[in-house]
């Protein structure tokens, strides 16, 4: 086993136990608890954008941060007709205020946003287990990607975005998401179909993980942040949680799923 490919390890476990302990807690919690805890984690995602596209803004960079935090809770507590209008608020008023990248920041302002509000949706509307469940696929995603791509390695998944990614972690990923939805299928009485959607999920996460990587990479940056050792920053550890949310909250729009 080489030292150089395995030595973020213990950064990174001891990291994933701090917010696997924190995150737990929130996620059994639910209503405000969870709400501040999304919203949170939804600004200081915005305030690693904005450092990462304009990193001269530390001001603009906190007060996009508060407004991303406010608008996603408030978004998911006012009726449908004004739910749009408040998501697209942190974007719309950051894009006035960053100097350069401005379509960069839109987009990936109304993602976190909106992927917020996904995450509190599933939550308080489909429940406990739907939560457990997506938290379950995206962590299993990334850990065995990461654990079957540093041993077995192979060719690269897409080396001009994130040169680390290798078709055998990205394969790997999928297998252990397929195993989750399996686990879940049994336990909820659903059929096959769940372990195909764990793993449409699985996908929704790796390609959430690569937009962000393609996004730094743009801006010659390696990580969002330092806020998490081992991981990076918010932006870094979360990518991979909004591209799923994104996918369920859609999926649940066209398809309302029962009880888990």
């Amino acid at each position: 086993m080489s030292d150089s490919r395995w030595s973020d390890l213990t950064a990174r476990v001891l990291s994933a136990a701090v917010l696997v302990a924190v995150g737990s807690v929130e996620v059994w919690l639910g209503g405000l608890w969870f709400e501040a805890f999304i919203a949170i984690a939804c600004g200081l995602m915005t305030w690693e954008l904005v450092r990462m596209i304009d990193p001269d803004r530390t001001g603009v960079a906190i007060q996009l941060a508060v407004l991303t935090g406010v608008a996603v809770v408030l978004s998911y507590h006012l009726p449908p007709l004004y739910k749009l209008p408040f998501l697209l608020a942190p974007a719309l008023v950051g894009a006035g205020q960053v100097s350069r990248a401005k379509g960069t920041y839109l987009l990936f302002a109304v993602w976190i946003a909106a992927a917020g509000l996904g995450f509190i949706s599933i939550r308080e509307n489909m429940g406990f287990g739907w939560m457990v469940w997506l938290i379950s696929v995206v962590v299993a995603t990334d850990v065995a990607g990461y654990f079957v791509g540093k041993a077995l390695g192979g060719p690269k998944f897409w080396p001009r975005v994130s040169p680390k990614k290798t078709w055998s972690g990205t394969a790997g990923g999928w297998v252990a998401a397929a195993i989750v939805g399996g686990v879940f299928a049994a336990f909820a009485g659903f059929g096959f179909l769940f372990v195909l959607v764990s793993v449409a999920a699985s996908m929704a996460s790796q390609a959430g993980d690569i937009v962000e990587s393609a996004t730094k990479r743009k801006f010659g940056v390696k990580d969002s942040s330092n806020l998490i050792p081992g991981h990076g920053g918010f932006l870094d550890r979360f990518d991979g949680m909004m591209g799923a949310a994104l996918f369920v909250l859609i999926a649940g729009l066209l398809y309302a799923p029962g009880p888990m």
